[in-house]
């Protein structure tokens, strides 16, 4: 009987970093030894990637403070597909919320709107359609002195169309009837919204009363409608009341559907967030 030895010798190939350019948004930063710190991209090319800036957090720091949480710039890295925490080595800044006179309220919704963004890809996820809704929503967060809750409405709205789970806003989701002929015509108060499948129903198109299921006044629909219709964020002529509704109601549906994505593992931390 032959014994047969193989013999195997392996080669370790020595991977060189890639020098690359591109947009991003910084979602959070945390603190790394004495002057460093470690800061979590959502970029235009790559989706997530997290960064070290060797001595980030030093006053002498050119590019330190330009990596704060909801800046918009372009930034070169070192990008090495074997490492987790890439090298960031210049940037130059593009858009920052940050103001001689800084709004609690603005930066309430800045940092609620980076969160779900962070929630809603996983690592190295590209996503040009989530960036850019991003990138629109701090935009007008910076524009806008007033409204935000409307602008994190609008933000929502278009996080789950992005995101591949869009309400059916035209059509009842049992019946598939005119929404806005019924209305009219029927001079309806009421709507539900499902949130499985997700959109609104008429009263009755559905047999049996669902716990996935709630009621929506006509005037909390029209707003919906009008924010997915509308390119513009902010809509003053929206009652206070209806807005702040139709931001819980978005949130909930926001929070089921997040779940489901491939790259969730934890939804008690978005229900926290979307409690806050």
């Amino acid at each position: 009987m032959k014994v047969v030895v193989y013999n195997y010798i392996y080669f370790q190939i020595k991977v060189s970093p890639v020098i690359v350019k591109t947009r991003a948004v910084v979602l959070r930063e945390i603190k790394y030894r004495d002057q460093s710190k470690i800061c979590l991209l959502m970029t235009r090319e790559f989706g997530q990637v997290s960064v070290i800036l060797k001595g980030g957090r030093n006053p002498k720091s050119r590019i330190g403070v330009l990596f704060s949480p909801g800046n918009i710039i372009d930034t070169v890295l070192y990008r090495k597909s074997t490492r987790d925490i890439q090298l960031a080595s210049d940037a130059s800044l593009v858009l920052s919320p940050l103001s001689s006179a800084p709004d609690l309220d603005r930066f309430s919704m800045l940092y609620r709107v980076l969160d779900l963004a962070r929630h809603s890809s996983g690592t190295e996820e590209k996503n040009v359609p989530l960036f850019t809704l991003l990138c629109t929503t701090i935009e007008q967060l910076c524009r806008s002195n007033e409204n935000f809750q409307s602008i994190l409405a609008w933000f929502l709205l278009r996080l789950v169309g992005v995101l591949g789970f869009s309400p059916s806003i035209d059509r009842c989701v049992f019946s598939r009837e005119e929404l806005m002929e019924a209305v009219n015509e029927y001079g309806l108060q009421e709507l539900h919204f499902v949130h499985d499948p997700g959109g609104f129903a008429l009263p009755g198109s559905s047999l049996a009363f669902d716990a996935s299921m709630q009621t929506v006044p006509v005037s909390r629909y029209l707003l919906i409608r009008a924010l997915s219709a509308s390119g513009v964020c902010t809509h003053p002529d929206a009652c206070a009341t209806d807005v702040n509704a139709v931001c819980d109601l978005l949130q909930e549906y926001c929070s089921r559907h997040l779940d489901r994505m491939p790259h969730r593992k934890h939804l008690d931390i978005v229900s926290r967030l979307m409690s806050a």
